[in-house]
């Protein structure tokens, strides 16, 4: 049996991907699909925790919020999170996996409150932890809460999931012959103006040096390939 080359990953997941083609809200047959590929990557020994967004249904900065004052549009952003993390952990359950969700705003109704060491313990325990609410803070995305939390949880790398095959010089849907970089720099990205992750986030793990591994969730087993240290979309190092 393989082994993975990441023990621990923090995988961070856009509220569009929930919401596949359909654009609003969650489609619950994605829903299922990504859930048993997690189920296999988890079978395989490794330790996943989960950063969801809330693009699917609303976005801080999006032209529905244009006329809203931020924070209040970023708290709504930070309530669509905690709606996608339920959806997944019920996805999850029924693949037979032991699911956390832990929010960074207290709601003690529907989930745990972010503790360090009881999210740590239960990746322990073979739990997926599923992070919610962002960074708790409004003017913060939620690449920067999977940055913040990959440090916090020590994960080995972050797996930044998306609907293209890498890191591109240009959008690869608008430019048909758009370069992508099988390996990049964090710095190279922020001098680049790349639109992988926000600045806050990339410099985060640069400073701390966490790889970044970005991929197509749309091709099937990639996030198994991944952990397996197989060559696949772009990664970011020092």
């Amino acid at each position: 049996m393989h082994q993975p080359v990441f023990k621990r990953i923090l995988l961070k997941l856009s509220g569009e991907a929930l919401a596949a083609n359909q654009g609003f809200g969650v489609d619950s047959s994605r829903l299922q699909e990504i859930a048993a590929e997690l189920a296999d990557v988890h079978s395989l020994g490794a330790q996943i925790a989960i950063v969801v967004g809330g693009g699917n249904f609303f976005r801080g900065v999006a032209v529905q919020a244009k006329n809203m004052d931020r924070v209040s549009a970023d708290h709504m952003g930070m309530l669509a999170t905690v709606i996608n993390a339920l959806a997944l952990q019920d996805a999850l359950e029924k693949q037979g996996i032991y699911t956390r969700v832990q929010s960074a705003i207290e709601m003690n109704q529907v989930a745990e409150p972010f503790i360090r060491r009881r999210a740590i313990r239960h990746l322990e325990k073979g739990r997926i932890v599923i992070f919610a609410g962002g960074t708790g803070n409004p003017y913060f995305s939620t690449d920067t809460a999977a940055s913040l939390r990959a440090m916090e949880i020590k994960a080995d790398a972050i797996l930044k999931a998306t609907k293209v095959d890498g890191i591109y010089d240009a959008d690869p849907v608008i430019v048909k012959d758009a370069k992508m970089f099988p390996s990049i720099s964090y710095l190279d990205i922020l001098q680049r103006g790349l639109k992988v992750m926000d600045a806050t986030a990339i410099s985060l793990c640069r400073d701390n040096n966490l790889p970044i591994v970005v991929f197509n969730l749309n091709q099937h087993g990639n996030i198994r390939r991944v952990v397996l240290g197989e060559k696949v979309g772009s990664l970011v190092s020092a």
